[in-house]
């Protein structure tokens, strides 16, 4: 198994398609096996998709548009929220293969359909991948997961990034073997000839300050502990969305240092959190989540810094690497999820998080996307949805 990386800031979508594909096949001497594709929304994401298609012909292909820019170990690139970022996979004994499929009023249905295809293609039925790397529209994650683990069960790994685009304006689209897509959820099954490991974590403490959902609907929190969320949430947080109180508003910048959690579980008797971020307050005194939140679950005011969401990117390529008792030299490359909100909070730092991640990869080859929602596999093996999350895969060369 060989992986190599490509980025560019060239701002014609077919040039920069034809030229970041004609870098990667010569870093990988060969056409891929698995092309995955980051583009930012400045690009004409047909444009690229098409072109890629007729360089990589029948090359299983896998995108999602991204958040201002992509990092590798070549560093970040998004000029003026403009970039585009290729990884491919060269492995002639493994197999790959992407599916796509509209999301529209069934979610769950949705996630079921596109597993299965994914599997077909890989031409491997009957058989649960080793990793499912997803992509889709934000709003549907849990769902689709949910769709995915009805055919596979609990314990095959997930992991990925919802589609993103610069300024939550819903300009998001995804990219399946050549087409580029709206309101869609892309699959890929990994069947590898090395081995793949996952880590799923986020940069944030837990504060003392905690307290009971008892009244939601889907991803709106309605009430904390009997009181409206948005108030108990202001105390909580001493005052930083105090302006919006009473007459609602986003406050999405606001609440990026300030997401709930909840226990995802345990490991050496440490608890580990899967976050929501809160994006707005109604007029009611509800708080909207990038998640969805089930009645009856403790949440616990969670808390970040601007150095945290620095270093955190490091620790989780290490944590990846650790799963699989692995070295930098044991590694084929690796692909990496990081929150476009955690992003756009240290944005002027952006590089130092690429080098962090290069350093603890040893300079191999990674390719990273900036995400409107985080999906991972804890070290319990359980996958989800979370916000303001970093999710790292790893692939291992073949043993052999």
């Amino acid at each position: 198994m060989d992986i190599a990386t490509s980025t560019t800031s060239v701002r014609d979508s077919r040039r920069a398609a034809v030229e970041a594909y004609e870098a990667l096949v010569a870093r990988l001497a060969g056409p891929p096996s698995l092309l995955i594709v980051f583009p930012t929304v400045g690009h004409d994401i047909p444009v690229v998709a098409a072109a890629l298609r007729e360089l990589a012909g029948d090359v299983p292909m896998h995108g999602a548009t991204t958040c201002q820019g992509v990092m590798s170990e070549a560093g970040f690139v998004g000029d003026a929220g403009l970039g585009l970022g290729l990884l491919g996979i060269r492995d002639d004994d493994g197999d790959y293969g992407v599916a796509a499929r509209t999301i529209g009023d069934d979610p769950r249905g949705a996630g079921r359909a596109v597993i299965a295809a994914a599997i077909a293609a890989a031409g491997r039925d009957g058989e649960p991948p080793a990793l499912v790397w997803l992509a889709a529209d934000p709003g549907f994650e849990e769902a689709v997961i949910a769709g995915i683990q009805d055919v596979l069960g609990p314990d095959v790994p997930i992991a990925g990034g919802s589609a993103a685009d610069n300024d939550v304006a819903g300009h998001w689209q995804e990219i399946a073997n050549g087409d580029a897509l709206r309101g869609a959820v892309v699959v890929t099954a990994m069947y590898p000839s090395g081995s793949i490991h996952v880590a799923f974590h986020s940069g944030y403490s837990p504060s003392d300050r905690s307290g009971v959902a008892t009244r939601v609907d889907g991803r709106t929190l309605h009430e904390i502990d009997g009181r409206p969320a948005a108030e108990v949430y202001d105390e909580w947080t001493g005052g930083v969305i105090a302006d919006v109180l009473g007459r609602g508003g986003n406050v999405l910048r606001s609440t990026t240092l300030h997401p709930l959690g909840r226990v995802a579980g345990e490991y050496g008797g440490l608890p580990f959190h899967r976050l929501s971020h809160p994006d707005s307050v109604t007029a009611e005194g509800a708080l909207t989540l990038f998640t969805e939140i089930d009645e009856g679950e403790r949440l616990i005011q969670m808390v970040g810094t601007r150095e945290s969401l620095v270093s955190r990117a490091g620790r989780v390529a290490r944590a990846a690497m650790r799963a699989g008792n692995l070295e930098a030299s044991d590694l084929a490359g690796a692909l990496v999820v990081y929150c476009a909100g955690c992003m756009l909070t240290i944005q002027s730092e952006i590089g130092d998080v690429a080098g962090e991640v290069a350093r603890e990869l040893g300079g191999k080859p990674f390719l990273g996307t900036f995400t409107f929602g985080e999906q991972g596999c804890f070290v319990n093996r359980r996958s989800h949805h979370g916000n303001l999350m970093i999710s790292v895969v790893v692939f291992r060369h073949d043993e052999r």
